[in-house]
């Protein structure tokens, strides 16, 4: 058995990478993420025992965790190498505890950067595991757990199976809700604006807008009095009352933390958040270059702080010289202030070396690597680069006892500018252009036009991918590392859509975090999930006990949890009166929840089987939709005898025995022809087919490729539009037994995930 020292990293695509930078000293293995985890079919937290988590080895896991054994062998030191956070610190425990062995040693090892000298320094100073890490990561996993278990399998009895609540998922789903609702209350209101278009000795003509009435600001509510001003100002000369003219310094923005990059990934690469990542990790992990070493490229991507080293800063400055000229540099390099409560344990995003330049690294990059590590590497340079100088003119007018301004700003020194500009300091940019004449104080001007012009007042606007990451860590809800994860979440299970890029909540997620809100106030309140953000990065930082805050939280959770369950509306029974009474028997009508999503039915069921579907107009107002007539069918229920009829459902047309509610035999229109669609795409490779709903001749459900014969792949359990969450499979089946119930599992019998309710996962 070996007795070198074994170095464990998260990956296994930085093996390659570290064995290359360490030689043939040191064994090295991967845990291919966490190892150990709370068990799927029960919540695994023992509450009545200090909440202690019950782990177990994960299912699947044996051979990575028998490989792991086999290297290290009999070596007397481990370096556990797992990826700097919290979550890599709950790996590299767990794998201390399953090779422990009499004699060994311990070292934990963080590797921030993916290089010679990154690697080489970290294993020259090793530390000891970071126990009070550890403690905050598995205080989020046990507050995660006791919320997604418990929550989510009321929801699955209250409204529809499948269902889950997450803590920080379902604040994420509230602030989207609460977004719509303002703009469905918005009432837009008219204003006016006065533009005059005018001349100056010399060219270019320009435009300044009306602004104020004898010294205050002004408000044209509408057209009448639009046109009234105009009259007054007929007669008046319009002369140039005051000229002011100042010098601008922009400073470059700091290089980016995980938030502001992905941010900017979605406004200029129009990437997701989750893509974003998921390049960054690669870029991160390394890369094969011309000497065929593997070489990180940008420090570790997931960090909060905008710290940088003085040796990187010193490297861009020396460069900015030779590719800019030495006015582009400044005489020291620049650093940041790091806002308050920001975890400092990782420098910013930033190039390795920044003579890897974009240039350079073309051919060893696939093109979305090559355009984020183009966007980084811009970024940190900027923010060594001088400061952007900018000529601003600002012009006040006046015309009897009205007074138009006009600015307009020129770039005197691009500085900083002539590399990178954010999406924001663009846009910034764009609105200050705009040359003006040369004019001085006492100059009448010749007016070309007076220009009315009508406006309304606009809704706040709908969250993007990009503004709801930016409100989310304004708020301090969820930390940079999982925002990604909650947006991906959130869509994937169907409580919001995207239109035209932006964020809707669907009916679903209307109706979800209606109960749970209601249910929950506190739990699912913005400013109680930061606080609890704060509280675990003070268990990281050994100023509060775990317990403190698991023991605070679960008292009053309890108590809501325990009247819940009761008390919860259920959606699949009563509903949720709306305001509307039923056209046949003038009952109330509610909202309720099928198989097939939200419908609108009356209260008085059975006696009234008056039921619709809906959608909503843009104030948020039900419209009912009237189905299609009733069409006949040459086909007889095969269960009472009597005609089947053509309806419409959630998902197209379907057969329905014209005895209901008698008889409640349905059946898909499409059996005969291909099948229902599931919307889930078929797994094979190289297949580009979806999985159908279809009947075998004895007349079982089964679920089989719509590109039969050519694609024969075929299950018997219905699949689920959920991707795995553990090992990435594009989707999950649904299954029901005696001893289980309804659960939802993973086809890939290496992962072997299994879940009773679905939770918030890896918030980390």
């Amino acid at each position: 058995m070996s007795s070198k020292p074994l170095v464990v990293v998260e990956s296994p695509t930085k093996i390659r990478t570290v064995k290359k930078y360490l030689g043939n000293e040191y064994n090295v293995a991967a845990t291919v993420g966490h190892i150990k985890d709370l068990p799927s079919k029960e919540i695994g937290i023992d509450i009545e025992n200090n909440f202690k988590p019950k782990y177990r080895n994960i299912p699947g896991k044996q051979k990575v965790i028998s490989a792991l054994k086999k290297e290290a062998g009999d070596a007397e030191d481990i370096y556990l190498a797992p990826d700097p956070d919290r979550e890599g610190e709950a790996i590299a425990w767990h794998t201390s505890e399953i090779l422990k062995k009499k004699g060994r040693r311990f070292h934990r090892v963080l590797f921030h950067e993916l290089t010679r000298n990154g690697i080489q320094e970290a294993m020259a100073s090793p530390d000891t595991l970071n126990a009070h890490k550890y403690e905050a990561q598995q205080a989020r996993r046990i507050l995660d757990r006791l919320v997604g278990y418990q929550i989510s399998p009321l929801l699955w009895r209250k409204v529809k199976n499948g269902l889950s609540a997450g803590r920080v998922q379902s604040v994420a789903v509230r602030i989207i809700c609460d977004r719509e609702r303002a703009i469905q209350a918005f009432d837009p209101v008219e204003y006016w604006s006065i533009t005059a278009r005018l001349h100056g000795e010399t060219p270019p003509p320009f435009e300044a807008k009306l602004a104020r009435k004898d010294g205050k600001k002004i408000e044209i509510p509408d057209e009448t009095s639009a046109r009234a001003i105009l009259a007054e100002l007929d007669g008046e000369d319009l002369v140039v009352d005051e000229v002011k003219k100042k010098t601008i310094r922009r400073n470059p923005q700091p290089p980016f933390t995980t938030s502001k990059l992905q941010q900017e990934s979605i406004r200029k690469l129009r990437f997701s958040a989750k893509k974003a990542m998921m390049v960054a990790q690669q870029l991160y992990e390394g890369v094969e270059l011309e000497s065929g070493e593997p070489t990180g490229l940008i420090t570790y991507m997931r960090t909060d702080s905008t710290r940088i080293a003085a040796e990187a800063a010193e490297e861009a400055l020396e460069l900015i010289r030779e590719q800019f000229g030495e006015e582009y540099a400044p005489d020291q390099p620049r650093f940041f202030k790091n806002r308050k409560k920001v975890q400092d344990a990782h420098e910013a995003i930033r190039p390795t070396s920044v003579k890897n330049t974009p240039e350079k690294m073309k051919p060893f990059l696939s093109p979305e690597q090559m355009m984020l590590y183009t966007l980084i590497w811009k970024r940190f340079m900027a923010s060594q680069m001088q400061q952007a100088l900018i000529s601003n003119n600002s012009i006040a007018i006046r015309g009897g006892a009205y007074r138009f301004s006009a600015s307009g700003s020129t770039v005197k020194f691009p500085g900083f500018m002539a590399l990178y500009m954010s999406e924001e300091q663009t846009l910034e940019s764009e609105k200050e252009k705009g040359l003006l004449p040369e004019l001085e104080k006492g100059m009448v001007l010749r007016r070309e036009e007076m220009i009315p012009r009508q406006h309304f007042t606009q809704p706040p606007p709908r969250f993007s991918e990009a503004s709801l990451v930016r409100e989310l860590e304004e708020q301090g809800i969820g930390r940079p590392s999982t925002y990604a994860t909650i947006l991906s979440t959130i869509q994937d299970k169907g409580y919001v859509e995207k239109v035209n890029r932006n964020f809707r909540p669907s009916e679903l997620g209307f109706i979800v975090n209606d109960l749970v809100v209601e249910s929950f106030p506190d739990i699912f309140n913005v400013e109680f999930t930061a606080r609890m953000e704060d509280d675990l990065d003070r268990v990281e930082a050994a100023e509060i006990d775990a317990l403190n805050i698991l023991t605070r939280f679960y008292s009053p959770f309890e108590k809501e949890l325990n009247s819940a369950a009761e008390g919860m509306r259920s959606m699949k029974g009563v509903g949720m009166p709306i305001g509307q009474k039923c056209p046949m028997c003038n009952s109330e009508i509610h909202i309720k929840v099928g198989k097939n999503g939200p419908f609108i039915a009356c209260s008085g069921y059975p006696e009234c089987n008056y039921s619709r579907d809906y959608t909503r107009d843009e104030k948020g107002q039900i419209k009912v939709i009237e189905p299609d007539p009733v069409e006949a069918v040459d086909k007889v229920c095969d269960k009472c005898g009597k005609p089947m009829v053509i309806k419409r459902g959630r998902y197209g047309n379907f057969l329905a025995c014209s005895g209901y509610p008698d008889c409640k035999n349905t059946q898909s229109v499409s059996t005969a022809n291909g099948g229902q669609s599931t919307g889930v795409p078929c797994p094979e490779d190289g297949c580009d087919g979806e999985l159908m709903e279809r009947r075998s001749k004895r007349g079982k459900v089964f679920y089989g490729c719509n590109r039969f014969p050519d694609c024969k792949f075929a299950i018997w359990d219905k699949p689920v539009k959920t991707p795995c969450p553990r090992c990435g499979a594009k989707f999950l089946v649904e299954k029901t037994t005696k001893k289980d119930g309804t659960f939802l599992k993973c086809l890939n019998k290496a992962c072997g995930y299994k879940a009773l309710a679905d939770e918030e996962n890896g918030e980390e």
